[in-house]
């Protein structure tokens, strides 16, 4: 060995550092992959742990050795250590094809959520040289703090390891399996009724439910989603009211999604309307099959025919005109027709084969979310899958809670849903938002986990846009140029009509004027949104909802603006004037007169004055004034003076001769023509 080592030692260091080289590294080198290297390191005898292993200068000289047989062929026969050597082309071929098939996961494996000191101890390498590589990829770690997926990701381009993605406890508790074939039992079929406002959606349903809820509404207009079940004689029924107000078109599409048939609410005597239109696609979107109810064909001016015309040009075409739409003649006062759409929603139904497992944990949607004074935050909730029971822990959006009492549609208590069954649900620690899926889950500590996991993001993205002012922003800012803004804090009865008028109000903005929505909640109007708003220089509108006498006093000492309404309309049309006030008025000029120049005439201490005729409107003393030769722009100015003999006046009319004295200009003709003109402000509207 001794001979071995003084040959290694006179060989040139043309390819051998003075210091250990890292397999990977030696591997680049050469042109080979990390896990070939190691392959003729082992067949060398040389003992590896993996690719970010170090090489000490004698074996890196024993490889190269290896690779270059030409080269080393005199140094090889003087070496102790045996090496076997693949013979022929083809066998190494076939290494390679089996190498090619070992999967890139046998590499290391390093799990998400390491941190930093791990992961370097795992590299063999200095935390300081991993945080070093870190601060090059801009991203600022300690030593004890945890690496994300994409961090991680791009270290294993680096240093060529694999990166396994840790699964969440919500992935882990909240992933939806596949239920078995055996398991699945019939559902009662979810109807969402759809339609333009007041075509008679909510009478329909009442004249179906026997009930009447429009009397409770405000203006009979459904405020908010209603979610009713409806026994008949061929099967169960369950029915969403969604709301008509083109305000409302963020809560039909949560109706549409959890749905399985529309019912599409068209007035024979007026027909397809934007909001028709509007629930048309909605429908289309969600992938749901579409039923035509036209209601009010008792009404004197029902077109029922042209109806149908106009839902062919929408790609409805009727059943009786040969197309696939189901189209059922009714009328929701006299009951007509009623009976025929049931059955016609039935065979619907029977056609989907709708089917839920009754027999796992309780899945569904929240349809809708508010606080009420003596129970808390509550939802309604409508139960997809599962059986819903009263003590179930569970978790939906951002809150989680334990089912403390179930009430059915009809204000009974239960204590048990099944599959499609709309349920008010009691025990909520926050109100969700309309539209976020509900889960139970088996423990009360996981749901707390996954409820602050969720709580924490919505924080952060909260953070995020309300960030402070970077440079880039402020020029941004300034380019953008003089931009107003109309702040506006929102409080509503629910949360779906707290998020439809946020979205509404949003649309509004225009690129002078931005409507921002500082705060939005449901509850009513408290003395910090009056210091939010008093801070923010916002105004506070109030749906359903009023101020407690503290925000009342408040109001009084902050002077801010506080509007309570019922009706969604009156919201839109007030914060519209109040924009319309912000946008800076239009300027128009309007000429007023004009006068041709007959003679020019000095006069002491005044200059020249324009000896002139006014042959068109008149002309007025201190307005502006152009001085016009054949039909070109010379001079733009003001009436400095204006004499008609030796008077002073303040304007001379058509028809009249008269003195015009133009400021600082003396450069005039005869036959000049004198503009003058007024600018005006006119109010801008949206």
């Amino acid at each position: 060995m001794k001979k071995t080592s003084q040959q290694h030692a006179e060989t040139p260091k043309k390819s051998t550092q003075s210091q250990n080289v890292r397999i990977y590294e030696l591997a680049k080198r050469h042109g080979l992959s990390s896990k070939e290297l190691i392959n003729i390191l082992n067949d060398l005898g040389v003992a590896i742990k993996n690719h970010m292993s170090s090489l000490d200068p004698d074996t890196v000289m024993l490889v190269e050795a290896e690779l270059n047989p030409k080269q080393e062929t005199g140094k090889k026969k003087e070496t102790e250590v045996e090496i076997t050597k693949v013979e022929t082309q083809e066998e190494a071929d076939d290494v390679k094809e089996v190498e090619d098939e070992i999967p890139a996961d046998e590499r290391m494996q390093v799990q998400e959520g390491i941190t930093v000191g791990g992961l370097a101890a795992m590299l063999n390498l200095q935390s300081t040289q991993l945080i070093m590589q870190l601060m090059k990829m801009k991203v600022m770690a300690s030593i004890n703090q945890r690496l994300d997926y994409q961090t991680l990701l791009v270290l294993g381009a680096e240093y060529d390891f694999a990166v396994v993605r840790e699964q969440t406890l919500e992935e882990k508790l909240l992933s939806d399996e596949e239920d078995p074939p055996g398991s699945l039992v019939p559902r009662a079929p979810v109807i969402t009724i759809m339609g333009h406002v007041d075509h008679g959606k909510t009478s329909l349903l009442d004249s179906i439910r026997k009930s009447n809820v429009s009397e409770s509404e405000a203006g009979n207009i459904t405020q908010h989603i209603g979610a009713y079940h409806v026994e008949l004689e061929n099967g169960n029924i369950v029915f969403l009211d969604t709301p008509g107000h083109a305000a409302f078109t963020a809560m039909r599409a949560r109706g549409a999604q959890a749905t399985d048939i529309v019912v599409l609410i068209v007035a024979a005597d007026d027909g397809v309307m934007p909001q028709t239109i509007e629930a048309i696609n909605h429908a289309k979107a969600a992938k749901v099959p579409i039923v035509v109810a036209l209601n009010k064909i008792d009404v004197q001016g029902a077109r029922p025919d042209y109806v149908k015309q106009q839902l062919v040009e929408n790609d409805l075409v009727p059943e009786d005109w040969g197309g696939q739409t189901i189209c059922v003649e009714v009328s929701a006062i006299e009951g007509t027709g009623i009976e025929l759409l049931l059955e016609m929603l039935l065979l619907e139904a029977a056609l989907l084969e709708l089917k839920a497992n009754p027999n796992k944990s309780a899945r569904g949607v929240v349809i809708e979310a508010q606080v009420d004074k003596g129970r808390g935050a509550i939802a309604t909730v409508l139960v997809q899958s599962g059986t819903l029971k009263v003590g179930d822990t569970f978790v939906s959006g951002r809150y989680s809670g334990r089912v403390r009492a179930m009430m059915s549609d009809d204000g009974k208590r239960i204590k048990v849903a099944g599959p499609s069954t709309p349920v008010e649900v009691l025990g909520f620690t926050g109100v969700p938002e309309a539209g976020d899926l509900f889960f139970v889950v088996d423990s009360e500590k996981d749901a707390r986990a996954i409820s602050e996991e969720r709580q924490d993001k919505y924080r952060i993205s909260k953070l995020g846009t309300h960030s402070h002012v970077s440079l880039d922003d402020l020029f941004q800012q300034i380019q953008e140029g003089d931009i107003k803004e109309l702040n506006v804090i929102v409080k509503g009865d629910v949360q779906g009509s707290v998020q439809a008028i946020a979205e509404s109000l949003i649309k509004l903005s225009t690129p002078e004027v931005k409507i921002n929505i500082i705060h939005e909640a449901t509850g009513g109007i408290t003395e910090t949104d009056i210091l939010l708003a008093s801070a923010s220089d916002a105004i506070v509108v109030g749906f359903n909802v009023h101020p407690t006498t503290e925000a009342v006093k408040a109001t009084e000492t902050e002077g801010i603006d506080v509007r309570t309404y019922t009706v969604i309309y009156d919201i839109i049309s007030d914060i519209r004037s109040a924009m319309e006030g912000l946008l800076d008025p239009e300027v128009r000029e309007v000429i007023i007169g004009r006068a041709e120049v007959r003679e020019i005439f000095k006069v002491p201490r005044i200059g020249l004055v324009a000896g002139s005729y006014v042959n068109w409107g008149r002309i007025a003393y201190d307005q502006p004034l152009r001085v016009l030769r054949d039909n070109r722009l010379i001079y733009e100015g003001k009436v400095d003076s204006l004499r008609r003999f030796k008077d002073n006046v303040n304007e001379v009319q058509a028809n009249y001769e008269c003195g015009i004295g133009i400021n600082e200009f003396d450069d005039i003709e005869i036959g000049d023509v004198l503009e003058c003109y007024v600018h005006e402000q006119i109010a801008r509207t949206l």
